[in-house]
């Protein structure tokens, strides 16, 4: 199974990789930075639409294909609204939801010309329960759901789709905030290798069966429910 990765090279997206390759398919990484392990990869900044497609295109001609597409990269800008920069706020909504666009559309072709090609989006607690000071995060990942829901009436019986929702994770994401920003602690967050576990059962699903929507936190998650 070639999976096409995005934010492949750390966090979530790193350990949806290493997880795809110990199942014995290919991981193919889309990411500003190459991954740590020996990763088939290619280097594109979200932002950039033209860029985004080159890579996607690249990434699969070179494998023969995409069996899969996780879109896992996403960034934050936290702080109120008239104290986030607007090209700081624009870019979140850019990577987070415009970037997940334009790699599922790149891919697409390459999806429908298999057997049975499945999306995973990446969207978040946040992406259901609004949160103060975090008005760009939650607008694009407010925006991957809905993108999410029609994207899967639209391809219903053509290609899987999944919506992942997860909460809290012992990752990277939080190490450029400020303190304030920051979880305390004593914060209870998932092990992005478990949350990979669960990329992983909505791919292995077989042909005619979807794991629509998946919630994915830490038991005493405060964004959840």
């Amino acid at each position: 199974m070639n999976v096409l990765i995005t934010g492949g090279s750390s966090g979530l997206g790193a350990a949806v990789a290493r997880r795809v390759a110990e199942d014995g398919g290919t991981p193919l990484v889309l990411d500003l930075h190459p991954p740590k392990e020996d990763h088939r990869h290619m280097l594109a900044d979200l932002t950039d639409r033209a860029c985004t497609e080159r890579a996607v295109h690249g990434l699969a001609r070179a494998a023969g294909g995409l069996d899969a597409v996780v879109t896992a990269a996403g960034i934050d800008a936290c702080g109120t609204l008239c104290d986030v920069p607007a090209e700081d706020w624009e870019r979140v909504v850019q990577v987070n939801l415009l970037g997940t666009a334009a790699v599922v559309r790149a891919a697409l072709p390459y999806l429908e010309h298999g057997s049975h090609g499945r999306i995973v989006t990446v969207a978040s607690t946040l992406g259901l329960r609004a949160l103060s000071d975090a008005t760009a995060y939650c607008a694009s990942k407010f925006g991957v759901v809905g993108f999410t829901r029609a994207l899967a009436a639209e391809l219903a019986g053509r290609i899987g789709v999944t919506m992942l929702v997860p909460g809290g994770m012992d990752t990277a994401f939080f190490d450029d905030r400020t303190e304030q920003y920051r979880p305390g602690p004593d914060a209870k967050l998932n092990r992005p290798e478990d949350v990979a576990a669960a990329v992983a059962f909505a791919l292995s699903q077989p042909a005619g069966c979807e794991v629509r929507e998946l919630v994915v936190c830490p038991a005493e998650e405060p964004s959840w429910p």
